[in-house]
């Protein structure tokens, strides 16, 4: 999953949005300079990618993508499936998709010294762009995926993968309507209300 889904997920205790928000920024022995709390959310998001790259319905989406985007389809996979939830977040939330975006934003500039420097340096894109509002457009998750797509070191094509969604809007998205209540389930259960250190 993508940023908008992992803080989602992390629900509203601002450990695990900062944890869920900074984890592919933290390597190795890095973890140990946060506190446990925001090292739970940084271990939170690794086993949200984990169920998710094992799910079958997120394997069926991927497998279609594969073909044309190989290693990249499973990022391409998180944007489409972060459009759906911002599309559809109403089904999942009580309050407004501005209102959550604009209260994450509040949550990690507040943090925002403890972040890690790459962190610190897309958190201002981010909030300047609204990422996590802009999701829900198409025209958003084409302007996110040639952005992704510019700053890799291979030839990644992900400019292009707006029109394989659109070439199967419906099946993207029914497999993110199976997927994504089993994932907020085990998201809540190991770690909202869990306890996993």
């Amino acid at each position: 999953m993508n940023y908008l889904a992992h803080l989602f997920l992390a629900g509203k205790n601002e450990n695990l949005i900062i944890g869920n928000f900074i984890a592919d920024h933290v390597k190795g022995k890095g973890i140990d300079r946060f506190s446990p709390e925001i090292r739970r959310g940084i271990k939170m998001h690794r086993a949200i990618d984990e169920f998710t790259d094992k799910h079958p319905q997120v394997q069926l989406s991927i497998l279609r993508l594969r073909p044309v985007y190989r290693k990249y389809s499973g990022v391409i996979v998180d944007m489409f499936y972060d459009h759906y939830l911002a599309k559809e977040w109403s089904q999942y939330s009580d309050i407004s998709l501005s209102s959550f975006t604009e209260a994450c934003y509040a949550v990690l500039m507040k943090n925002f010294d403890n972040l890690p420097a790459r962190s610190q340096r897309i958190l201002p894109h981010m909030m300047r762009h609204n990422w996590l509002l802009s999701y829900s457009r198409i025209e958003g998750l084409q302007q996110a995926l040639t952005g992704m797509s510019n700053r890799t070191t291979f030839i990644s094509k992900m400019e292009n993968a707006v029109d394989d969604l659109n070439k199967c809007y419906e099946c993207y998205q029914e497999e993110f309507r199976q997927f994504f209540p089993e994932l907020q389930a085990y998201a809540l259960k190991e770690f909202v209300n869990g306890n996993q250190e």
